[in-house]
């Protein structure tokens, strides 16, 4: 099980200038719903950002999360 400050800092860890908003849908610590807005975001492709923050929340994607409804736009 996860929090959402758990995964918000994983984020902010690899990108320090996002806005994450992170939000436990279930209350069951395994599905989240992230919003990152990036400077780093600029002139990438919305499957290039989200493969940002997936890179960033790296293993516990086969462990502690199971699903993730992603929004991500840049600053």
């Amino acid at each position: 099980m996860m929090t959402p400050d758990e995964v918000r800092q994983m984020i902010a860890a690899g990108l320090p200038d996002a806005r994450v908003e992170v939000r436990d849908m279930t209350g069951t610590g395994d599905h989240f719903e992230i919003t990152v807005s990036s400077a780093g975001f600029k002139g990438k492709t919305l499957v290039e950002q989200h493969r940002m923050v997936f890179s960033l929340l790296g293993d516990e994607m086969d462990r502690r999360i199971h699903a993730v409804q992603l929004k991500t736009k840049p600053l």
